[in-house]
């Protein structure tokens, strides 16, 4: 059975940076597209980055040029760079990984981690 852990996140200073890791057991990362998500209180769940199979990368307006995703095959592991870090990118982050497409539509994805809390505060 697959499963996502997501660690990293954390309390930092707007401007600083964070990276968040998303930890595949169950099967080979090599399978699956990743994409990562995140919800704000008394918001819906947003898309923020994915990165498929392929390697190909696509990332929300909001985070463009802060954030980057990359993945390490050998740790099963997939990241999430943040940089420039603002008080509205506070939220629960999420990855989730998908057989087959990668995209920032969440229905598509079949496994979800549990979430790791991202706060950007001074």
């Amino acid at each position: 059975q697959l499963r996502l852990v997501e660690s990293g996140g954390g309390l930092v200073q707007p401007g600083g940076s964070l990276r968040l890791s998303c930890a595949l057991s169950g099967d080979d990362l090599d399978y699956y597209a990743i994409g990562w998500f995140r919800q704000a209180p008394g918001k819906e769940r947003e898309g923020v980055s994915f990165i498929g199979t392929d390697e190909l990368t696509h990332y929300a307006d909001s985070v463009k040029g802060r954030f980057n995703i990359s993945k390490d095959i050998p740790k099963n592991t997939v990241y999430l760079q943040m940089n420039s870090l603002k008080p509205e990118d506070t939220a629960n982050y999420f990855c989730a990984a998908d057989a087959l497409f990668a995209s920032l539509v969440q229905g598509i994805y079949d496994a979800w981690g549990q979430g790791t809390q991202v706060t950007v505060s001074s």
